[in-house]
């Protein structure tokens, strides 16, 4: 393994990277990520699910800082006529979508010149509620709230996709009966080794990076 590195690039900052070896993905590897608003934090785990490995750890930007309101696009929508708001939206989601496809599609390409193929990805879901339409969206605060993270996910899982990955989206109410369930371990015995996980990376290992590493673990189960 190569040593921590920050900020290699607008679109991903990785802290971790894997070593490239220049031979033929071998062995697969599934990525969990944790939105934000702006961002996703990513961890890609490898090995098995009886020795698992954090191969890497970074940051994926999905807000453009130049493109105001960015972060919380709904926000910013939220005082504008419907036809102003339908348009800039559309700008938002297509800047989302193609940072999160560049983000996402360097770490796959460096997986692979490492000798590892990318076969999943799991997407940390919101258990809040889910407007219809904009409008409805821009009527309530609440909806607002859930809308600006699902307008990130869904970057996420359209750029996974993309990378020809099978993506998962996973209720982050129910991440811990889930593992549990597929890695057949106690959740004290799963959280005592996402901890552990990450103790050769060093910090941080953040409660977003552990929460993506335990989703990317348990999906190695059907890999």
């Amino acid at each position: 393994m190569t040593g921590d590195r920050v900020g290699a690039s607008r679109l991903c900052s990785p802290v971790k990277r894997v070593k490239t070896a220049g031979v033929p993905p071998t062995n697969a590897v599934t990525l969990g990520l944790s939105p934000h608003s702006g961002w996703a934090a990513l961890v890609a785990v490898g090995g098995s699910p009886a020795l698992p490995e954090v191969l890497v750890r970074a940051r994926i930007e999905l807000a453009d800082p130049s493109l105001p309101g960015s972060r919380q696009p709904y926000h910013a929508l939220e005082e504008l006529p419907l036809a102003e708001a339908e348009r800039r939206l559309r700008r938002y989601e297509s800047t989302a979508r193609s940072m999160a496809r560049a983000g996402l599609a360097s770490i796959v390409d460096e997986l692979r010149r490492g000798g590892h193929a990318a076969a999943a990805a799991g997407i940390l879901e919101s258990s809040g509620r889910k407007g219809r339409s904009l409008e409805a969206i821009l009527a309530s605060h609440a909806l607002i709230h859930t809308a600006d993270g699902d307008h990130f996910r869904d970057a996420l899982a359209e750029a996974g996709a993309h990378c020809g990955l099978v993506v998962h989206r996973v209720s982050a109410r129910d991440l811990v009966d889930k593992a549990t369930a597929a890695l057949r371990l106690s959740e004290q015995d799963i959280q005592a080794r996402v901890r552990e996980l990450g103790r050769p990376l060093g910090p941080p290992w953040t409660a977003d990076q552990k929460s993506a590493a335990m989703l990317a673990w348990s999906l190695l189960i059907s890999r």
